[in-house]
């Protein structure tokens, strides 16, 4: 596509790529009139701005010539403060040689002409730089003659070597570039002679045998350094001949297109691969020298076009001079002329004058140019994509941590032919958390290792902190005997020096027994107890004393008569307290709890709020108003007095209201509670509240305790804990995350959370059971419709019991479930199942144990139900719309209850016939396949053909693939396979992937089967 024009007759020369902005330098060219017969030089420079959508070119400086020129280049030799540094050399028809600077002609200051030499005898037609050493230049002319330049002293040229005999002209002189000291010549004969100027010395001359060879460019390769190609301008062969020097016989080979001879020739420096060449043809070819292909063509005028050269600095730019006297530049890369066409329709219609030109007195309206719409105003570009566009090298980063890189090797030089490069991609592990990694691996170890215990106490000692002690104190307690007694002692609380102190407030001495009591003491007070009635008294007087008015004889009479009521209430008027209690016990459990009532109301000191409480069972006024800072004391009346059901929300009570204080201490201190409680969830939300979870290291901390706690709650339970609460599973899907950018994706699996929302694939079994695995809230989809009884479902929640659960675990006093166990025990054996013992929570006060009867199928409390802890059944009913009170149901009264049909949806009756058309083409083919490989693909494709059918149900479909499965169907019955195969790849192209994954494959794989077996 062509970018830039400009009106000259003349030798172009692109500024040298460090050069910014581009420039083009234009010598008149010598040999050339145009139609005044006009015969002055000049020597311009003209600045390429294309962000000008204009085709001209803004001309930067002028410099008259008193010669025209052959040949023109532009080294990279000085440098200058506007960019325009280098030198300019041209070679002129009397055999001048003149340096110019370029800065000069653009300033118009100092003297343009550095240095100028007439050695040669003719027109100097040949100018090439070395670019290796950009102050040495290489000129060619008459009689053979060959000069190198030093632009450090011009005046002084050396020889290659003796001049090859005959005489001829010098056309074309070259240097290789990979080797800075190797040069080669080329005469119009055809004859290309390469120089080694160490040695000053031709060392191979090569021709072609047919002698119509007559040259007009010669070039090296840009990257194989024995390698180049020779131009012939004879009509008679206009062929591009490549030639190595290693088979220096014959061409290597000939590249014919040109239907006349070639003019010039330029090889990019940029891609080896484009060759341009221009000819007497009128066209402008871009070959690629390896193939021989001609990959564009530039849409040039019906002009020869004697010059093109490729941009340094921009490689998808040439230039190219006509013999009708336009210097064009072009874009192999292809674009728009719109732009183009808009500012040459604006030029016309500005060279009009609209100032009344007719003398009218009135003015013009502006000229309407008409623009003929073009038939195509987009050219194409290359036909294969240039190197410069072609990544070098590659990187990307991929899911596990895994970084993917390429590189593009070059091709081997050895050998002329082309030969297939390899090609690596290199797939390396990027680890930036080892830390993070190490600790997850000994997690992972430990879990699987089930030693959590040592794992806790390796944690303890590597503990930076106290409180991050106590933390993993309180957990390792969790996997330890005696629980409730070793949290007391972490709380400050043993029962020993809780005895001793006693004993020593009481003056008395700690024994042995363990119970703070001295026998001798024992002894003496029964001794005591013994003489305090002489021999001589009357008991009955001492029991019938003298009924008097007062307090006394009233409670005398109240006890004769039997008025333990009456005689308490006046032991509570006269303050006589034990004496009210001892009473009481006599009168009844509701006497008692009145007595010991009325007796707690009227104490009002530091303790009685605690004697209350222990009395009356009710810890929740303790836990509601005690200080937090006896929060200790709290949580051990807790664990020594609260009833299991309540011991797990009395906890959290106490937690949350640590938590609410919104300090650091507190939330340290509502931790412990939790885990007491077994709260998982709330373990990690007070946990998160003080930390920023987004660091790694202090994910990993998280993480680390709450599956610590996890497995605890698990092995009291003896079953799994599932996932529920949305910051728990927040949590874990970035821990899993990290893991997985890290490689660890074995391990970041097991960390994924099975929430109640996961949509996860329903797998069909071949037999009548069902073996779907999803949540509660989904329907589950058989593989044929079927009856169900309600022992048939029960046995389903089992099956599906430890994948995802549809509640939270909030309650904790749990019970273990066999999930193996769950069918009764045979008639006759007897034993005790510890699985089907009721556990609870650490610390807790422990129940004991009920053994469940030999003939009932009985579910402890699990993870289906709420905090209630009604049974099993009462959280099934979800499914089945029926609570039942008793948690332990006979199996018999379960077969007895009438079965109940579980409704499908309908498929719609205009798409039934897709269901009935792919099971008869599968049975079809079941009863053909004789390969036990292919009956257990079928048997597959019968299972997998069910997501379809639910699609159909669900009415989920979009109305493309409907249209295509219908057509696959028409063809099925028509046994015309391969349309049906046409069909279905169209539909998957055209479609969402992910809306007909799970159906679509296996119905391809089917109608492959079907034609295969002819069915």
């Amino acid at each position: 596509m062509r970018l830039k024009e400009i009106q000259r007759t003349a030798h172009p020369a692109w500024s040298p790529a460090p050069h910014h902005p581009i420039c083009l330098a234009l010598g008149t060219s010598a040999q050339q009139l145009d139609a005044s017969f006009n015969t002055t030089a000049a020597l311009e420079i003209f600045q390429v701005d294309f962000a000008d959508p204009s085709l001209g070119m803004k001309l930067k400086g002028s410099l008259p010539t008193s010669n025209r020129l052959h040949s023109l280049v532009w080294v990279n030799f000085g440098a200058g403060e506007d960019g325009l540094g280098g030198r300019l050399i041209g070679g002129s028809d009397n055999g001048t040689v003149t340096v110019y600077s370029p800065e000069a002609i653009v300033t118009s200051g100092a003297e343009a002409i550095i240095g100028q030499s007439d050695k040669h005898t003719g027109p100097v037609r040949a100018l090439d730089f070395n670019p290796f050493q950009s102050n040495l230049l290489a000129s060619g002319a008459n009689d053979s003659e060959i000069y190198i330049w030093d632009l450090n002293n011009f005046s002084n040229p050396m020889t290659p070597g003796t001049k090859s005999q005959p005489p001829e002209d010098i056309s074309v002189v070259s240097w290789n570039r990979q080797v800075q000291h190797i040069l080669a010549s080329a005469n119009p004969s055809g004859k290309a002679v390469v120089w080694d100027l160490r040695k000053n010395e031709p060392i191979i001359k090569i021709s072609d045998h047919s002698n119509r060879m007559h040259c007009s460019g010669m070039l090296w390769h840009p990257e194989v350094a024995t390698q180049l190609v020779l131009a012939s301008e004879d009509d008679r062969m206009p062929v591009i001949q490549m030639w190595d020097l290693r088979f220096a016989t014959s061409p290597l080979k000939v590249l014919e297109n040109h239907t006349r001879g070639l003019l010039s020739i330029a090889w990019s420096q940029a891609d080896p691969e484009l060759l341009l060449s221009s000819a007497k043809d009128n066209r402008i070819l871009c070959w690629n020298p390896n193939t021989g292909e001609v990959i564009y063509e530039l849409p040039t005028t019906n002009q020869w076009c004697f010059d093109i050269q490729w941009c340094p600095r921009n490689p998808a730019l040439l230039s190219a001079a006509s013999f009708d006297g336009w210097i064009s530049v072009y874009s192999v890369m292809g674009g728009s002329l719109e732009a183009q066409q808009q500012s040459r329709a604006d030029q016309i219609s500005s060279s009009f004058d609209t100032m009344d030109p007719f003398g009218t007195g009135q003015v013009l309206p502006p000229l309407q140019v008409p623009q003929p719409t073009p038939q195509t105003t987009l050219v194409a570009p290359l036909k294969k994509p240039p190197k410069w566009v072609r990544r070098p090298v590659g990187a990307s980063f991929a899911f596990g941590g895994k970084l993917i890189t390429f590189e593009s090797p070059k091709a081997p030089v050895q050998s002329p032919q082309p030969v297939p490069v390899p090609r690596q991609v290199f797939v390396s592990q990027v680890t930036t958390e080892t830390e993070l990694l190490q600790r997850s691996r000994e997690l992972q170890a430990a879990l699987q290792s089930g030693s959590l215990s040592d794992y806790c106490q390796a944690k303890i000692h590597k503990a930076p902190t106290d409180s991050e002690q106590d933390i993993w104190r309180f957990l390792l307690v969790n996997f330890e005997d005696e629980a409730r007694v070793k949290f007391l002692r972490l709380l400050g609380f043993s029962k020993e020096d809780l005895e001793r102190k006693i004993s020593t407030c009481l003056g008395k001495n700690l024994q042995p027994n363990g119970h703070g009591v001295d026998a001798n003491d024992l002894a003496e007070k029964i001794q005591l107890l013994s003489t305090q009635v002489s021999p001589g008294t009357n008991l009955f007087i001492l029991l019938y004393a003298p009924v008097v008015l007062d307090a006394d004889g009233l409670i005398s009479q109240a006890l004769l008569v039997g008025n333990f009521e009456g005689a308490v209430d006046l032991c509570l008027n006269e303050g006589r307290y034990a004496e009210a209690i001892l009473l009481a016990i006599s009168g009844g459990q509701e006497l008692l709890q009145k007595t010991q009532q009325t007796y707690l109301d009227e104490q009002r000191n530091s303790i009685s709020m605690l004697i209350s409480s222990v009395v009356t069972q009710n810890w929740g006024d303790i836990v509601q108003s005690c200080a937090l800072d006896n929060w200790k004391e709290a949580l051990a009346a807790l664990l020594t007095y609260a009833h299991p059901k309540e011991f797990a929300h009395l906890c959290e009570t106490l937690g949350s209201r640590l938590e609410g204080e919104r300090t650091e201490k507190r939330c340290l201190q509502a931790c412990l509670c939790y885990i007491c409680s077994g709260n998982i969830e709330k373990l990690v939300e007070c946990w998160a509240l003080q930390r920023d979870c987004s660091s790694p290291l202090v994910l990993e901390d998280l993480v680390e305790k709450m599956m610590v706690l996890r497995k605890s709650v698990e092995r009291l339970r003896n079953s799994e804990v599932a996932v529920q609460s949305p910051i728990l599973a927040d949590k874990l899907t970035h821990y899993a995350g990290l893991l997985a950018s890290q490689g660890s994706l074995a391990t970041a699996l097991s960390y994924l959370p099975d929430t109640s929302d996961q949509v996860n694939t329903t797998s069909h079994s071949s037999s009548d059971t069902l073996s779907t695995r999803t949540c509660f809230k989904r329907v589950i989809v058989l593989q044929r419709p079927r009856v169900f009884s309600l022992l048939d479902r029960v046995q389903t929640c089992i099956l599906i019991y430890n994948y995802t659960p549809p509640a939270p675990i909030t309650a904790p006093v749990m019970g273990g479930f066999p999930m193996e166990g769950h069918h009764h025990q045979p008639q006759g054996q007897q034993g005790h199942d510890p699985s089907r013992t009721q556990q609870f929570p650490p610390g807790a006060p422990q129940e004991p144990s009920v053994q469940v009867s030999d003939n009932l199928f009985c579910v402890s409390p699990c993870q289906f139900w709420s905090q209630n802890t009604v049974g099993f059944l009462s959280g099934y009913q979800l499914l089945i719309g029926r609570p039942t009170s008793n948690p332990c149901v006979s199996l018999q009264l379960l077969q007895a209850l009438p079965a109940e049909r579980v409704e499908q949806r309908e498929i719609p009756t205009e798409h039934m016939v897709l269901k009935q058309t792919f099971d008869s083409l599968v049975q079809r083919c079941q009863l053909a396949a004789q390969d036990p490989q292919t009956k257990r693909k079928l048997e597959d494709a019968s299972k997998r053909l069910g997501y379809l059918y639910d699609k159909l149900r669900e009415q989920t479909l979009s109305n493309n693939i409907l249209g295509g499965l219908h057509e696959i169907s028409r063809c099925v019955a028509g046994q015309n396979y391969q349309r049906g195969l046409e069909v279905h790849t169209a539909v998957v192209t055209s479609s969402n992937f992910s809306e007909i994954q799970a159906f679509m494959p296996i119905l391809k794989v089917v109608m492959t089967i079907a034609n295969k077996l002819g069915v």
